[in-house]
């Protein structure tokens, strides 16, 4: 972390305050829609039931003794936080245990039928399978004929507002994907993406995805034009391990995308076939690391992972979560430079965000002006703003 780390970090603890919120409306609903998704037994019913009173009335308890990962969330701060109020804990901290804890309800780890059947999927693929969807696929087919450098910069945009898809959002902010997107950017370092990515076949580039469905979709369609137009020798999606924010991104969520796109007809097919191709020699790989459920920043990413992205052209950072993940969940002044708070990553390093928390950095002090002025608080969260921020290292 930088010299200006004093910034506090975030907690959900604040009546009114956009966290407080998501842990007192939003995880209750989402306890309540996965709950009425499935054809659950007694016992997901009362796991779930216990879960819904622990996080509006009670305290972070712990694990079961036989969870697998039990040893790994002691290190993560269960043993400092355990038997404290979910509202005062850190709330980077308390929103991912909140997630591990619904998947120990609904039976994923456990040894019965429901192992391993990932509660949101129904809510995915619906998302995959709406009229939406079709138009947006639809919309592909006007690309060919632009230059590269325009349907580049189209699946780049198309990358970035895909975030707007995040179900878990929607839950909380109905409405939001029909507002209007403008001010489209507060900060965009897209010359500087792109001064990594020359199309001379030679860069890696790792993408570390945020959300499935209508979101996923469109990280997909960036990640096969660089392959296909040599901006990108080869690429690897990096997904979640398992079920996560209600909409993350897992391997069959991306198998779920390919699918989609193989059934669509004109340029989106043919995306797909790139897609598959690469996956089958090698160009493009998925990767689903353990600490991508973490409840830790990316200063603390565990060797491996830090070698990979230090050798990585350039790592691509998808959505809210991993901008918090990246920069450190607190309340940093808006115009702390983004180089100064993303130091600790070991290689180039760009996010591509919809804003949907409370932290920001690197905007200029003009348009932090003209922000506040023009709006109250909620352009930080309403995800009706979004950034492209690069650190080229």
């Amino acid at each position: 972390m930088p010299q200006t780390s004093f910034a506090p970090v975030i907690f959900g603890n604040e009546p009114g305050s956009f966290p407080h919120s998501v842990l007192a409306e939003r995880h209750p609903a989402i306890i309540r829609q996965v709950r009425d998704a499935f054809p659950f037994g007694p016992r997901q019913h009362r796991a779930l039931d216990e879960l819904l009173r622990s996080c509006t009335e009670g305290t972070v308890g712990p694990l079961p003794a036989d969870a697998p990962d039990g040893d790994s969330w002691q290190e993560w701060g269960l043993a400092d936080w355990a038997g404290r109020s979910w509202y005062d804990v850190p709330w980077l901290w308390s929103e991912s245990y909140f997630y591990r804890r619904l998947l120990d309800a609904v039976g994923w780890f456990g040894p019965g039928a429901w192992r391993g059947i990932d509660p949101f999927r129904p809510f995915k693929r619906a998302e995959l399978d709406a009229p939406e969807t079709d138009a947006e696929l639809a919309a592909l087919d006007a690309l060919p004929g632009l230059p590269e450098e325009e349907r580049a910069r189209a699946l780049l945009h198309g990358s970035l507002w895909g975030n707007r898809a995040d179900l878990g959002f929607r839950l909380s902010a109905e409405g939001a994907e029909a507002r209007e997107a403008a001010p489209a950017l507060v900060a965009d370092d897209s010359a500087a993406l792109w001064s990594l990515l020359p199309p001379d076949g030679s860069a890696t580039l790792v993408l570390v995805a945020d959300n499935a469905g209508r979101e996923l979709v469109p990280d997909l369609l960036l990640i096969a034009h660089l392959l296909a137009e040599g901006r990108a020798a080869r690429a690897v999606l990096h997904v979640k391990p398992y079920p996560y924010y209600v909409s993350d991104a897992t391997t069959a969520d991306v198998v779920d995308a390919l699918h989609r796109l193989r059934t669509a007809p004109g340029t989106a097919g043919e995306y797909a076939r790139v897609l598959w191709s690469a996956m089958a020699d090698g160009r493009l790989a998925v990767r689903a690391h353990a600490f991508s459920c973490a409840p830790l920043p990316y200063e603390r990413m565990p060797d491996d992972l830090r070698a990979e992205f230090a050798a990585a052209t350039l790592t691509v950072l998808k959505g809210d979560l991993n901008y918090r993940r990246l920069v450190g969940d607190r309340l940093w002044p808006p115009t702390t430079p983004f180089q100064e708070t993303t130091a600790c990553f070991p290689g180039p390093v760009a996010t591509l965000r919809t804003l949907k928390s409370d932290v920001i950095t690197g905007l200029s002090a003009a348009t932090v002006s003209a922000l506040v002025t023009a709006e109250d608080r909620r352009w930080r969260t309403s995800g009706t703003h979004a950034l492209i921020q690069v650190d080229l290292k």
